[in-house]
């Protein structure tokens, strides 16, 4: 079986790896201001390809990456969540991200949790954060949500260069909650 074929299910959600069908939701994604506020500003088609490409490419350089985010009833693609530790970043991430029209359905807590527990479960991590911008008050209440808290602040490395919050818990945490 390939990395290619993992699915993980929520209620609600059908979270698997990306793949190039993905790119024009992914793409209008990178377009919405709003979503983008906080992930280094709006992204032309051919940046948003590139980016799609990087998630991708961690499959296969790491064995995990974002998943993206599909919703069950509409089959949708709403977002991309999930594990993610590139070169320098401060820690392993499960990081979350749904398009504007499906915020306040609950869908990043849903969807990272299943994120969460596969990062703990399948890949052995000891612990999660999140990198939040201090003004991200939505991704702020999804990561108390989760059981998450301001573990210390941060600059994220080039080429992203923002000070953000680490957010996160331990294993034995999550698993106490769960």
């Amino acid at each position: 079986m390939s990395i290619f074929d993992l699915r993980l299910e929520t209620a609600r959600l059908l979270l698997r790896p990306p793949c190039a069908e993905d790119f024009a939701a992914f793409a209008a994604f990178c377009a919405d201001p709003l979503p983008m506020r906080h992930l280094g500003g709006v992204q032309a088609p051919s940046v948003a390809w590139r980016s799609l490409a990087t998630l991708t490419g961690s499959w296969h350089l790491l064995g995990y990456s974002m998943f993206s985010v599909i919703e069950k009833g509409s089959g949708r693609w709403v977002g991309r969540v999930g594990p993610w530790q590139p070169h320098g970043w401060p820690g392993p991430e499960v990081g979350w991200s749904i398009v504007a029209d499906r915020w306040g359905h609950g869908y990043a807590p849903e969807a990272a949790r299943a994120a969460i527990d596969w990062a703990f479960d399948t890949l052995g991590w000891e612990r999660v954060i999140h990198t939040i911008a201090p003004d991200n008050h939505n991704s702020q209440a999804v990561a108390r949500k989760l059981g998450s808290q301001v573990l210390h602040a941060t600059r994220l490395p080039p080429p992203h260069e923002v000070d953000v919050e680490v957010w996160g818990q331990s294993r034995q945490a999550w698993l106490a909650r769960r």
